[in-house]
């Protein structure tokens, strides 16, 4: 089964490569690209806890830190993964993979919150825990002048459901966790399965998962 690969490099080719080695055929065509944003340093030390929604946000936000790291609080196993490949240890990975899920765990009372992460991002933890935010990165969406041939599309973020959506192809979709798979749905996406963990290895257990849906239907 040929599986299409739409996540940013180079976590998509991480992505690629875990599918090939479990006998899947996957072809990279990313329908995003990650833009850092640059600025000034930041000042993390006078706050409670550091939040990060995105295994993007890792690098650019380290990059930019000046003086002591707060206690960090993450969404999902993918961050956390990203966060200690820098050699920081999370004080807290959230069980749910969405802002909603980390704003509940997050021990109360929270103090000062800092919130780094995508530009435009959503709001939640702004609101839930008074979080200050700062932008490290924007997400842009891509559109290929041709879109490989597949029998599953592999969508990794609300961006890329919408860059699949716009080129109209009636493809069954495999979402990296809720919030896309909801976009995908919502964009009228035939979401075939659901990621469990935002990992390269949980994606793979979800479309081993699509592949068992579809060979089912059309036996």
């Amino acid at each position: 089964m040929r599986i299409a690969v739409t996540q940013a490099a180079p976590r998509g080719a991480v992505v690629a490569e875990t599918l090939r080695r479990v006998g899947f055929e996957a072809v990279e065509c990313p329908l995003v690209r990650v833009e850092p944003l640059g600025g000034p340093p930041i000042r993390a030390a006078g706050y409670d806890w550091l939040l990060l929604t995105s295994r993007n946000a890792v690098v650019p936000f380290l990059a930019r830190l000046e003086g002591a790291l707060p206690p960090v609080g993450v969404v999902g196993p993918g961050t956390a993964e990203a966060l200690r490949e820098q050699g920081v240890e999370p004080a807290l990975v959230a069980t749910s993979s969405s802002q909603e899920g980390l704003a509940a765990e997050v021990p109360r009372p929270a103090g000062r919150v800092l919130f780094a992460g995508a530009e435009g991002a959503r709001d939640v933890l702004v609101r839930e825990l008074g979080a200050d935010f700062v932008p490290l990165y924007r997400t842009i969406e891509e559109q290929p002048e041709v879109f490989p041939e597949s029998e599953l599309v592999l969508l990794s973020s609300t961006s890329a459901v919408r860059s699949f959506a716009a080129l109209g192809l009636g493809r069954p979709c495999v979402a990296i966790g809720p919030l896309t798979a909801e976009e995908a749905r919502n964009l009228r996406l035939e979401v075939v399965a659901e990621a469990a963990a935002q990992t390269p290895e949980g994606l793979v257990d979800a479309v081993k998962l699509a592949a068992s849906r579809i060979g089912s239907s059309h036996s």
